[in-house]
């Protein structure tokens, strides 16, 4: 469990300028909408106790150097529970940072919906929900901070709902409350970071780290630009293969640069994006977040030379639905040598996973752009290519069918594999010639930047 900061104390981490908002006419009947007995008296001593009229805080505020609308749980009162009249703050709060143009940030530290008015307090979570949703819908971040506790209906509105989740360590998260889960429930999977490792919080950030983690995301995901990402420059071999099989033994030789090394080569600064919100997360198949290239946020997808498993594909799909929405362009790097096609990757639905992906890069209104940098396996690279902006290093390829694997449906012999490899016409510059990919001085010296044929 960690300690249990005031609303106010929290903020005091964050911000050195909170200025609270107007707060709405207070609408509320003696002792609640239910005329529940004693609510009026719990009520004025739980504002008595913690120096709060009610179980939110909501003003705005600079987070190393970005104004944003905050909105703090004080747990103290009466559990950070809602009711109608928190309903009434976080409706003004949304509205006021959709006018001004504000990203929100959810500092949330509730036990969910208050009991003593019944459906109308459990009801606020659509109204939180519809706020959250024209706030998406405006373009605008959100970011929120789970603290100790975030169950109930709050955290699956203001924390889960958000864009990107951050957690205190130890803090209790979870749609269930401690009193109301399973006798025999594991507490571990009720935490922060069960949450990160379930794809539903993207890190677990200590108090003392929190501004500026909070700043960095505020930062980048505040700075949309509708120029596309540069294409990064080629880190490994600089000539073109002589034969297909070449092509291949370069993009899988265990020295090759990988997505690690171009992702540190390319940004400045990055933060990542965990998880796939839907149970799952492939931090060793695709590497998703949002980095400062040349002074400008650019967000990236990229394969990390395993073979992708579905969360790392919702992931993916997740980043570019959220660039999208905050006209941040895309950067994609391709390096797999197929989707995972072992018994549990299809019970996780990857064939579903792709196909999602294949229609967000078909759809998406933002820049994508999109640097082959190692083996490109069939449709499970396919996917996260950008058609018509897909560019190849030197030392990749790209084929319909691992060659190895087109020389046994074709029941060919071992001996046959480099002689198809060549058939496949899988090299950077057959694929040039084909119209698959673009070409450019950067990686393909004295072309120009042009392509051959039709894009694909």
């Amino acid at each position: 469990m960690t300690d249990r900061r005031s609303a106010r104390e929290f903020l005091a981490l964050v911000t050195d300028d909170f200025a609270e908002l107007p707060t709405p006419e207070d609408r509320s009947a003696p002792d609640g909408p239910l005329g529940w007995p004693g609510y009026d008296a719990a009520s004025a001593r739980a504002a008595e106790r913690t120096g709060e009229e009610e179980s939110v805080v909501c003003g705005t505020g600079h987070v190393a150097g970005v104004r944003a609308v905050l909105v703090a749980f004080e747990f103290g009162f009466l559990g950070g529970s809602l009711g109608r009249r928190t309903g009434d703050r976080l409706e003004a709060a949304y509205a006021y940072a959709r006018a001004h143009r504000l990203p929100v940030v959810p500092l949330v530290a509730t036990g969910g919906s208050r009991m003593q008015e019944g459906m109308l307090a459990l009801t606020q979570l659509q109204r939180v929900a519809r706020e959250s949703a024209l706030t998406r819908e405006a373009g605008l971040a959100q970011i929120a901070v789970v603290r100790d506790p975030a169950t109930g209906g709050g955290w699956a509105t203001l924390g889960a709902g958000a864009d990107v989740v951050l957690a205190l360590p130890g803090a209790q998260v979870g749609f269930a409350g401690s009193r109301v889960r399973p006798p025999d429930a594991d507490p571990a999977a009720y935490t922060a970071e069960a949450q990160v490792a379930a794809g539903s919080a993207d890190a677990v950030v200590p108090a003392d780290e929190l501004r500026g983690t909070l700043g960095r995301w505020l930062r980048l995901l505040t700075a949309p630009s509708g120029d596309p990402a540069p294409v990064p420059v080629p880190l490994g071999a600089r000539d073109l293969p002589a034969t297909g099989w070449d092509a291949v033994r370069r993009a899988r030789a265990p020295g090759r640069p990988r997505a690690g090394a171009y992702l540190d080569a390319y940004f400045t600064q990055r933060v990542a994006l965990l998880g796939d919100r839907c149970g799952g997360t492939d931090p060793d198949g695709m590497l998703c977040g949002f980095g400062e290239h040349a002074g400008r946020t650019v967000a990236y997808a990229a394969q990390t030379g395993t073979a992708t498993g579905p969360a790392g594909y919702r992931t993916a799909t997740r980043l570019i639905r959220l660039a999208e929405r905050l006209g941040i362009p895309v950067l994609t790097l391709v390096d797999t040598p197929g989707a995972a096609n072992d018994a549990a990757a299809e019970r996780q639905g990857v064939g579903a996973a792709i196909a999602e992906l294949f229609g967000v890069m078909a759809s998406v209104r933002t820049p994508v752009t999109t640097l082959v940098i190692g083996e490109g396996g069939s449709g499970g690279a396919l996917a996260l290519a950008a058609p018509g902006r897909t560019w190849a290093t030197p030392d990749s390829y790209f084929s319909v069918i691992a060659p190895e694997l087109a020389a046994a449906i074709l029941k060919r012999g071992p001996e046959e594999v480099e002689a198809t490899a060549n058939q496949l016409r899988l090299r950077p510059q057959d694929l040039a010639e084909l119209g698959v990919i673009r070409t450019g001085d950067q990686l393909f010296p004295g072309t120009g930047d042009r392509r051959s044929g039709e894009p694909m």
